[in-house]
């Protein structure tokens, strides 16, 4: 059996006297998708920031792809492999879709953006851009500026500039934030689509697209992880239902 991908041990965070993390466990699987649930201020997106370097833990240990990355800062964990998406969409709108995943790709070639050009001058930005659209099924509004797309397609669009670096871990802090049916349907089927491309740890309070999505589940309460395995098991656990699930 191979290693884990991601290994996190004893992690812990405070603010003032409130412990947001307190001493998480948690693994994941090469090609894994696990998701973290739990309440809202059970600290899920303490962790995820934490993974992504944007917060140093007090405690604990954060090891990826066999290497200790606990202390290692937010700029150099992406060359690492990892890639993070946010609740809120951070985009260049004025500029078109393509420049934007463009900018990702220059990005991890590690080139200087004093020379940025736009991609359609430059295969070597271009090509793996429109690749990471497609992925994502946006490719055919490449050309479009940022600024005129929806709310779901600006979320597709999040998720290729992270596929533009080419990680091992996808980092997804609730992905189908804000979005209606359709969209959330649309954004389940394009997380599917990326299974084994990638491995993912997905916070996300949409329960469909947790138990469509998940080869496990942990689920975060008051900074704990009170149950983590399977999804039919994680459904069955009275005491997640209880924390979380709403069933009594």
């Amino acid at each position: 059996m191979s290693e884990p991908l991601l290994v996190i041990t004893g992690l812990a965070k405070s603010f003032g006297g409130v412990r947001a993390i307190d001493g998480v466990d948690l693994t994941v699987e090469p090609g894994e998708v696990h998701a973290v649930i739990g309440p809202n201020g059970a600290g899920k997106t303490t962790l995820i920031s934490q993974l992504s370097g944007l917060l140093a833990p007090d405690d604990g240990t954060i090891r990826f792809a066999g290497r200790d990355i606990t202390r290692l800062a937010a700029h150099r964990r992406a060359p690492a492999g990892l890639a993070r998406s946010f609740q809120i969409t951070s985009l260049l709108t004025g500029m078109t879709v393509l420049d934007n995943v463009a900018l990702a790709v220059q990005a991890r070639q590690g080139h200087s953006f004093r020379f940025w050009r736009p991609a359609a001058g430059d295969r070597g930005l271009r090509d793996p851009a429109l690749a990471a659209l497609e992925q994502v099924g946006i490719a055919g509004r490449a050309d479009i500026i940022v600024g005129a797309l929806s709310h779901g397609e600006r979320r597709q669009l999040e998720i290729a500039m992270a596929l533009a670096s080419r990680p091992r871990l996808l980092l997804l802090d609730e992905p189908m934030a804000g979005m209606g049916p359709e969209e959330s349907a649309r954004m389940i089927d394009i997380l599917k689509g990326l299974k084994g491309t990638a491995a993912m740890l997905l916070v996300e309070h949409d329960m469909d697209a947790v138990f469509a999505l998940a080869d496990r589940i942990s689920v975060l309460v008051y900074g704990k992880v009170i149950a983590s395995g399977l999804p039919a098991d994680i459904r069955a656990n009275d005491a997640v239902r209880r924390a979380y699930l709403g069933e009594e």
